[in-house]
């Protein structure tokens, strides 16, 4: 497999505090990788290291196959990136902004109406920023970085702060990228249900330490599924259930069945009428993402 970026032991120590701890990061070509992890967990600082603005303690970093500290000036032409909030001059138009980038990154004049059309932001290009909505100026943050026609795109929170509707306008502008330009994308969050959506592999770090690493559906392999049955006399169903030789379990005030098939349902259900039990509710009861996430961080914590 061909990685765009990766890591190995990637360490930084700030005095005796170690931010971010052997981190190890694989990211496979073309895909949307979702950095995440609780805030302070050394996400950015990871992102700073990366992007050659701040120097690992240890470890190595490899992007595009080529070490980034020999070969940095070669590897961040073909970089962009938005980290925290996108710098620009508020007296300015969105033209004249990207245009005193680009004279920066030396690409030709027609890359700014196209950076602009593949923000949507065509339309406002020549309106002042300081009148631009919050969700305009991160979509204009994201322009500058697709300016160099990157490879590899990273994003910091890039939806940090937006209204909902904002949030899905970033959305589905990351989500276009890959498929239309070819690029790898890193997005960082604090936010799982964010990733959710728009990544297609995930990386969890948390006191400096990568504590998952793998695609977003083997994540959600990790969110196990019970029937839940909600009845009159929960003690008396569940040990009913019990004595039959059905695997059950008592939480909440709810019955929680394991097995899933559509014929010991029917046998848990019929049993438990036969007995006399009142039966209000049967449903699926699965873990979300967010309740895996805060699960594996607090075990992380914890340990």
């Amino acid at each position: 497999m061909e990685y765009i970026v990766q890591t190995n032991n990637l360490s930084k120590k700030f005095g005796k505090e170690l931010a971010v701890n052997g981190v190890d990061i694989r990211i496979p070509k073309g895909e949307i990788y979702g950095f995440l992890g609780p805030n302070g967990a050394g996400k950015s600082t990871t992102i700073r290291m990366l992007l050659g603005l701040m120097k690992p303690t240890a470890g190595n970093i490899a992007i595009f196959g080529k070490d980034l500290k020999s070969e940095r000036i070669n590897i961040l032409k073909k970089v962009g990136s938005l980290v925290e909030n996108p710098s620009y001059y508020p007296h300015l138009t969105a033209k004249e902004n990207l245009e005193a980038i680009r004279k920066i990154v030396g690409v030709p004049k027609t890359r700014i109406d196209e950076v602009l059309k593949t923000v949507r932001l065509q339309d406002a290009a020549n309106k002042k920023v300081k009148g631009y909505s919050l969700g305009m100026k991160q979509r204009l943050g994201i322009a500058s970085a697709l300016l160099n026609k990157p490879e590899l795109l990273i994003l910091d929170e890039p939806t940090n702060g937006l209204d909902p509707s904002g949030i899905i306008e970033i959305r589905e502008l990351i989500k276009s990228l890959p498929e239309k330009y070819g690029m790898t994308i890193l997005i960082s969050s604090h936010l799982l249900s964010e990733i959710d959506q728009i990544a297609t592999t995930v990386g969890i770090i948390t006191k400096g330490k990568m504590i998952f690493q793998d695609s977003i559906e083997e994540m959600r392999m990790f969110a196990q599924q019970h029937i839940k049955l909600k009845v009159n006399q929960h003690e008396q169903a569940w040990r009913a259930l019990l004595a039959n030789g059905m695997k059950a379990e008592l939480e909440d005030g709810h019955i929680l069945l394991s097995d899933q098939t559509d014929q010991h349902v029917a046998e848990a259900v019929q049993l438990l009428v036969q007995q006399g039990i009142s039966i209000y509710r049967v449903e699926e009861d699965k873990k979300s993402l967010e309740d895996i996430f805060l699960q594996m961080t607090k075990e992380e914590l914890a340990g």
